[in-house]
This record gives C-alpha cells, sequence and structure tokens, in this order.
C-alpha cells in the first residue's frame, strides 16, 4: 500500500489515503515520486473552475507536476531502466487520440509511487534537484511552449506577461532566453511585480493603480507589444491586452477562467489585425528543450521552489496557494 492525495469530482471531496501500489502495463513504467509541484490548476480542480474530461469514475490521484526515479519497467519497454531519474509529462494521447491530462483524467503523482506511459518521459540529469525539475513540466513547459509554438515569439519583439504567478515567472525568465527587446510584467502584488524585475522584467506593473490607464495609453501610443500573454484568468487582463496590441499582434490565453472572453471593439480587432489565440499544456520536446537549457546553464530554476512540504500536509499547500499566502511561485510536496 501506498499514500495518495485523492479527489472525489462528484462532491470535490479531498483527502489522503491509503491505496493499492499500482502495477505497470507493458508499456509503462512504475516510478517512485521525489518530488511533485502544487498548482493553481489543481486548486481550481478543487473548487469546481476545472472538472476532468476523460476520467474513468469518480476518484482520481491529484498532481501532474512530477519527478522520481524509476522503481519498475513493463515488459515491453526497453528505453528506460530502473533507478533512472525522469520527469514525467502531464499530457498523453488515449486510444481515441485524446489528450488526457496526468492527474485530471488519470492517476497522478500526489503519491509516493506513479505509473506512466515511458513515451511521457523525460530523463533529468544528476546535478539538477528533483523538487526543481518536477515543475519543469507544466509552470515552465507550458509557458515556454505559448511563446515558441503558438505565439511564435522572436527576437526583438516586445511583449506584455500579465499574472506573475507561477507560470507568468517564468514566461518572463524564458522570454529574456528568447531576446525579446521589452518585457512588460502586470501584476497587482508588490512582491510579484519586485520578482519579475528579479527575473528580467524591464518593466513592472500594478494594472489596477489609479496611474496605469496613462501609462497604457503611453505604450500604445508608442506603437504598442507584439504579444500579450494572459497567465492571469482575469477579465480586465484581456480587455488591456487587447489595447495593448500592436498592430497584427497577438493576445494568447493561458490562464483559466472558465468564462467567456468578449472583445472590446470589432472594428479594431479587425483594423489591427489582432489575433486571439489559446494555449494548454505542452509536448514533450518542450519539456526536453527545457532540459537542455538548464543542463547548459541558461535557465535556473533555484528561486522557483517557494516551500517544501509533505504528502499530509497538501490540504494545507493548497490553502497557501489558494491565498497566494508569501506569494509562492510553486510549493512542492516531497512524499
Amino acid at each position: 500500500m501506498m499514500r495518495a492525495g485523492r479527489i472525489q469530482i462528484s462532491t470535490r471531496r479531498f483527502g489522503v489515503v491509503d491505496v493499492p501500489i499500482p502495477k505497470p502495463s507493458p508499456l509503462q513504467v512504475l516510478i517512485k515520486v521525489k518530488a511533485a509541484g502544487v498548482c493553481l490548476s489543481d486548486v481550481h480542480l478543487l473548487t469546481g473552475i476545472l472538472t476532468p474530461g476523460y476520467l474513468v469514475g469518480d476518484v482520481v490521484t491529484m498532481g501532474h507536476e512530477v519527478s522520481g526515479i524509476i522503481e519498475d519497467v513493463g515488459a515491453l519497454v526497453t528505453e528506460w531502466s530502473p533507478g533512472d531519474r525522469v520527469v514525467v509529462c502531464a499530457g498523453v494521447h488515449d486510444e481515441q487520440n485524446r489528450v488526457t491530462t496526468l492527474g485530471f483524467d488519470y492517476d497522478g503523482g500526489f503519491a509516493e509511487y506513479v505509473v506512466s506511459d515511458a513515451a511521457t518521459l523525460v530523463a533529468i540529469p544528476d546535478n539538477v534537484p528533483f523538487e526543481q525539475a518536477c515543475i519543469i513540466p507544466d509552470a515552465v513547459s507550458t509557458p515556454w511552449a505559448a511563446i515558441t509554438q503558438t505565439a511564435k515569439v522572436k527576437a526583438g519583439e516586445r511583449v506584455a506577461v500579465f499574472g506573475i504567478g507561477g507560470l507568468g515567472i517564468h514566461a518572463v525568465q524564458l522570454l529574456r532566453i528568447v531576446g525579446v527587446s521589452l518585457i512588460v510584467a502586470l501584476d497587482p502584488l508588490e512582491d510579484a511585480r519586485a520578482r519579475a524585475l528579479a527575473r528580467g522584467a524591464d518593466i513592472a506593473l500594478d494594472p489596477l493603480d489609479p496611474g496605469f490607464p496613462t501609462y497604457l495609453k503611453k505604450l500604445v501610443a508608442d506603437g504598442g507589444v507584439d504579444v500579450v500573454f494572459d497567465f492571469a484568468g482575469v477579465a480586465s487582463a484581456r480587455s488591456q491586452g487587447f489595447r495593448l496590441l500592436a498592430e497584427g499582434g497577438r493576445l494568447v490565453i493561458v490562464g483559466l477562467a472558465n468564462e467567456s472572453i468578449v472583445i472590446p471593439n470589432d472594428i479594431a480587432f479587425a483594423y489591427k489585425r489582432s489575433q486571439l489565440l489559446g494555449h494548454y499544456g505542452s509536448d514533450p520536446i518542450h519539456t526536453q528543450e527545457l532540459v537542455n537549457l538548464i543542463r547548459e546553464g541558461r535557465l535556473d530554476l533555484s528561486s522557483s521552489v517557494s516551500e517544501i512540504m509533505s504528502l499530509e500536509e497538501l490540504p494545507e499547500a493548497f490553502k497557501r496557494l489558494e491565498g497566494k499566502i508569501n506569494n509562492p511561485v510553486r510549493i512542492v510536496i516531497k512524499p
């Protein structure tokens, strides 16, 4: 038996309970979990903003940011061996070619052990701590995929980032690596703005400040920005983001709010040839690219782990993340 943090979807009731240790199928591996990141999406699952799309049954082990050591391999797995250090990519295509998500549609990593398809794993170097490695899938790979795949950001472009939380702060770091010419970070929390400046933002602003509309007008008059990322998932970020866009600019929605997206003015939208893009998750190649950047010393995640807690402390971790207590980037669970 093992301990696992599981949620009943019909009641949104969560608990850390004893369950059998899973067994890998022929194309799966069994991983001893060494670290698992707590994401705002986990909180959204608890509160009902998010609901699994393809879960069979009513109960699932949560946790979609996972690193660990391979304990056992399925009979048909040849590329991995017990003892290998790995991170687990959070999405997998099922038999119907649907993208299902770890910790939502099938059992995740808030547990002592997790099984995963061998094809979803990425090896991690010995010098990368598990607590940093576990947050690469999602906290780092989602903004990286949004930047490189969906928005196709190019060096020299000007970018605004709304919401400097667990994903937005990594977007700032990654945009600097890409080589954009201007990064404007927007967040109502002073600590988040300070963190953005420390990680490479050129300007950090409070979108709720009475003086912000004046700056917004100035930035628009100066040509606006080529790309706006909404990691906040709030209507005000989207309406302000549309106004900030330069001609042909892209507004990329990453933050989830389960509400309508409103285009403020269709004439301006059409005249400026604005683009509205949605983004969700990442592919294993994005995680591999990030591991390469870390290995080469281009990306440092040492400041991203705000706190380490135990599996039994998961309810408290959810509470701290939802309330933004001490403004965490990522709380990491170590079973």
